[in-house]
């Protein structure tokens, strides 16, 4: 990290033993000046309004605002600024959402000084820092086999194209329009011209009726 100026970081966690605990072991480390704490995911973002870190440390389960919407208020609003997350937790309901929200890092608790170092420097020059433990969960994700997504027993309905079917599945799945450009690689203007096309071809007036015609012609399964 000697190669370029410090980092400033924000450290976010609710237990103050913990995040006191943190925020000395950060200021032990080369490279690392720590500009702010915060004690809950609300403090989190307006900290980063307020001095624009080059990273915040994030915890997950906290108070007001958890560490998952904090990360996706920063990253929105701030994408100069970098999210690793740092949590006691690395189960599947913890990790995914956290990366999806725009987490560049994860470690768990148990990780020592020079892994924090290598997480921060990783994440600020554009790559994963991620611990060893959560690329392997990663790997082991990406080997499992992929469900079947249920498909319409007769090609699609109302003369649909298969973008447009697509777009369709994703809204009924809860998707944003700017999720499922993100989704599909395409711009939100886009996704936009789908919807509008898919909803005049099937006579749909809103989002709740899309998802129900989803539903109905085997588009999409219903949650549970």
């Amino acid at each position: 990290m000697t190669a370029r100026t410090t980092a400033r970081v924000v450290v976010a966690d609710d237990q103050t033993v913990v995040r006191e605990g943190i925020v000395m072991l950060l200021g032990l480390l080369p490279g690392i000046e720590v500009v702010g704490s915060a004690a809950d995911g609300e403090e989190a973002v307006r900290l980063v309004a307020e001095l624009a870190p080059d990273v915040v440390l994030m915890d997950l389960r906290m108070p007001r605002c958890d560490g998952v919407e904090a990360t996706r208020r920063i990253r929105t609003a701030h994408p100069g600024t970098q999210v690793v997350v740092l949590t006691t937790y690395a189960d599947d309901d913890s990790l995914f959402p956290a990366l999806q929200a725009g987490a560049r890092g994860y470690l768990t608790k148990d990780a020592d000084g020079d892994e924090i170092v290598r997480a921060i420097d990783d994440v600020l020059s554009g790559e994963a820092g991620l611990s060893p433990k959560i690329q392997r969960r990663l790997l082991e994700r990406l080997a499992e086999p992929e469900p079947a997504r249920p498909q319409p027993p007769h090609g699609p309905p109302d003369g649909l194209t298969v973008r447009e079917t697509e777009v369709l599945r994703l809204v009924a799945e809860g998707q944003s329009n700017p999720e499922i450009a993100r989704t599909l690689h395409v711009s939100p203007a886009t996704v936009k011209t789908h919807i509008n096309n898919l909803f005049a071809k099937a006579g749909l007036r809103d989002r709740a009726q899309a998802i129900h015609y989803a539903y109905r012609h085997g588009l999409a399964q219903p949650p549970g």
